[in-house]
């Protein structure tokens, strides 16, 4: 687990770190903008990515989106995260592919016949 995941910061002190009031915190839980972490007694812990979103919230309300254009740009925004590791993978399939075809092809001569291959008898 990264140091920025783990979920470490009871509400009162994620609220401070994050500029706003504990109440906002559970309204935002409540719709879906946050899940924080939760001990097995209930009490709720927050990361530092947390509180990064919960700072990114801050700046989109600030910026005057309401709640669901915020949890619109954050879905997209997961979305687009999860397109460039998809991207990134395909990348590095593509890369090894090449190789081979590249690999292949130097086990080739010009005539696109095999090295130690027989040339083929023309019939009459």
């Amino acid at each position: 687990m990264s140091e920025t995941a783990r979920a470490v910061f009871v509400i009162s002190v994620a609220a401070e770190l994050a500029g706003m009031h504990p109440q906002t915190l559970r309204i935002y839980e409540r719709k879906g903008l946050i899940d924080p972490f939760r001990t097995p007694g209930g009490t709720r812990r927050y990361s530092q990515e947390d509180i990064e979103r919960l700072q990114l919230i801050q700046d989109l309300t600030g910026q005057g989106l309401n709640l669901e254009g915020v949890r619109q740009v954050l879905e997209l925004q997961e979305e687009n995260h999860r397109l460039e590791k998809k991207m990134a993978l395909l990348r590095d399939q593509l890369e090894i592919l090449e190789k081979e075809a590249l690999r292949r092809l130097d086990g080739r001569d010009r005539t696109g016949r095999h090295e130690g291959s027989k040339p083929r008898a023309r019939g009459n």
